[in-house]
């Protein structure tokens, strides 16, 4: 899967990678020529004291340390902006997919560890390339040519390098086989402590409020002690790598300084070619502990691979028209992309929705028609598959049966992002993005004027809060909008809709923070501004839809009753009953 994964993500950038390969081959070649010219000028001009052979080898010693020190710069340099680039495509591909997703499939997921995986994994899987660049060409290139050349100073003395090479790989094999499972199982506590911290952060008045923190203090202990039990034994692992490599190291050199040093006293070596065999032998070390140190990364980088292609492999159940992409990447102001030239007819006919693998449907035989001009009200019970049914229409979810039309064409039909150009949505959680203002509006419509930001912010009835604002439209508002009360999120939130021209509306109970006062004058401002356009209202209070031309009226995922209020009143039960009961509470409207 890793080296799948980097293959596709280097196809684009197959000279600077020969490049990075070739610069260390020549690394690796100096650094092999280096311990050669050392012994000649131990055996060819220290021992016979020739000064001209010392200062003539001296200079090329030099040369070629200059080359390897070039050599070894320019490769981690170049390495290093490729692994770069390897880590901007990757997020960006994540990126892309996750926002071609459907609700689905990040339900899957969970947002905690997509986040994990665009983040943290890709940091992995980047951290693994630079280590690739940098050591895994030069580190074999220096071994192979490091045996090679210490058979060459003296073939009976090589015998330790048999035996060393093999003993330095089933080290380095065993301990890499118990890592693999480990970081496995390491990225998967990482996701679930991040979803607890995240929980815990957003949700921190809940936990004051009901005096949780000791609680929360110990499920977070817990999954922190499991992770970091994890880090522990993979961490000690790792740690006493370097320990038994080293004695294996240490116990070769004296093995060579003792059998070289017989040699020589036997006349069979020259002290040059002992001092360039040691050195072989410490760069032959030195060329497995680099490969070592890139294949204990692998397993955390194969395991955060897995984890990546897995989202990247994940084909949304929400998609364009046969030949077409589901969606494309977001673009600034001057989009060309335009929403359909019709009215904004919206019909459903025999619609039904379930869940994978669910014994039930959450929708099921659906058939209306929402005209344009007109408000279409939805109205139930908690459960009963409102904010589904709406999430049908921009096809945040498919329908499993039946058709929604738009304009007489199927949404199906529609490339996505065009569908979703031609309809406005106040999702029923108001959710705010950090910067301005004026950011959040402009989401809608980049190219808006400050005036029309105004009119919007008027028409959703903002004015009385915004004018306390010092800073108006650059007011900065926090992540989500913490730094606002639940309606003005909720009032910004509708502007934000209405700052797009489009022939359809939707509004997922996007009422429900306000009070009676501003509800009407915001549904009169509606009325006033969206005469023209389709506008469907999910809603939870009757008072708030009573003036609705079609009020559907929903119950156990099935339309039980379609009518005006005044209608339903006579004919429904349903609607009868939901109407008494906040009739009794709230008294006569």
């Amino acid at each position: 899967m890793l080296i799948g994964l980097m293959r596709r993500l280097l196809s684009d950038q197959k000279g600077s990678v020969a490049a990075v390969v070739l610069l260390q081959l020549i690394q690796a070649a100096a650094n092999l020529l280096l311990p050669t010219v050392n012994a000649a000028i131990i055996d060819d001009g220290i021992v016979p004291g020739d000064t001209g052979v010392i200062s003539r080898l001296g200079v090329v010693m030099a040369g070629i340390a200059a080359v390897q020190a070039a050599a070894a710069i320019a490769a981690g340099y170049l390495g290093a902006v490729v692994a770069m680039r390897i880590g901007h495509r990757l997020r960006a591909e994540i990126f892309a997919r996750i926002q071609s997703l459907s609700s689905l499939e990040v339900a899957r997921f969970g947002t905690q560890s997509l986040t994990t995986r665009a983040t943290n994994d890709t940091q992995q899987v980047q951290s693994f390339a630079i280590l690739v660049f940098t050591m895994l060409v030069a580190g074999p290139a220096m071994g192979i040519g490091g045996i090679i050349l210490a058979l060459q100073q003296d073939v009976a003395l090589s015998a330790v390098v048999i035996v060393i090479v093999p003993l330095l790989v089933l080290i380095m094999a065993l301990i890499v086989r118990r890592l693999i499972p480990l970081y496995r199982d390491g990225q998967d506590l990482l996701d679930n402590a991040g979803g607890i911290l995240r929980e815990q952060i957003i949700g921190a008045n809940a936990i004051r409020a009901f005096v949780r923190q000791d609680h929360e203090t110990r499920r977070f202990a817990r999954a922190n002690s499991s992770l970091t039990a994890n880090n522990m034994q993979s961490a000690l692992l790792v740690a006493g790598m370097l320990p038994l490599i080293m004695l294996v190291v240490n116990l070769s050199s004296v093995a060579v300084v003792w059998f070289g040093g017989h040699r020589i006293q036997a006349g069979e070596m020259n002290l040059g070619a002992l001092t360039a065999f040691i050195a072989y032998i410490l760069q032959i070390l030195l060329a497995i502990m680099m490969s070592m140190y890139v294949l204990m990364t692998a397993p955390r980088a194969a395991v955060c691979a897995e984890r990546i292609s897995a989202v990247l492999d994940t084909e949304p159940s929400v998609a364009g028209p046969a030949g077409l992409p589901p969606s494309r990447p977001a673009v600034a102001a001057g989009d060309p992309i335009s929403p359909l030239a019709g009215p904004g007819a919206l019909e459903f006919r025999g619609v039904g929705f379930s869940y994978p693998g669910a014994e039930a449907p959450v929708l099921a035989d659906l058939n209306f028609v929402a005209a344009p001009g007109t408000t279409t009200a939805i109205v139930g019970s908690t459960g009963s598959g409102k904010s589904t049914l709406l999430n049908l229409v921009p096809r945040f979810l498919d329908t499993t049966e039946g058709h929604i039309l738009l304009d007489g064409t199927d949404v199906r039909e529609l490339p996505l992002d065009l569908l979703r150009r031609s309809m406005s949505i106040v999702p029923q959680h108001s959710h705010l993005f950090s910067g301005t203002i004026a950011d959040n509006l402009r989401m809608a419509s980049p190219g808006a004027s400050d005036h029309e930001l105004w009119e919007v912010l008027e028409a959703a009835q903002t004015m009385r809060f915004m004018r306390d604002l010092p800073l108006g439209l650059a007011t900065p508002v926090g992540q989500g909008g913490t730094n606002l009360s639940g309606g003005q999120r909720q009032r910004l939130c509708i502007a934000r809709a209405l700052l797009r021209k489009a022939p359809l509306y939707l509004f997922d109970d996007s009422f429900s923070a306000l009070d009676y006062d501003t509800d009407t004058r915001l549904r009169q401002a509606l009325d006033v501004r969206l005469a023209a356009a389709t506008r469907i209202i999910v809603a939870e209070r009757i008072a708030a839809v009573d003036d609705a031309h079609l009020i559907l009226v929903l119950d156990g995922g099935r339309l039980v009753a379609q009518g005006t209020h005044g209608e339903l009143l006579e004919t429904s039960p349903t609607y009868r009953e939901i109407a008494d009961s906040q009739l009794a509470l709230d008294g006569p409207q």
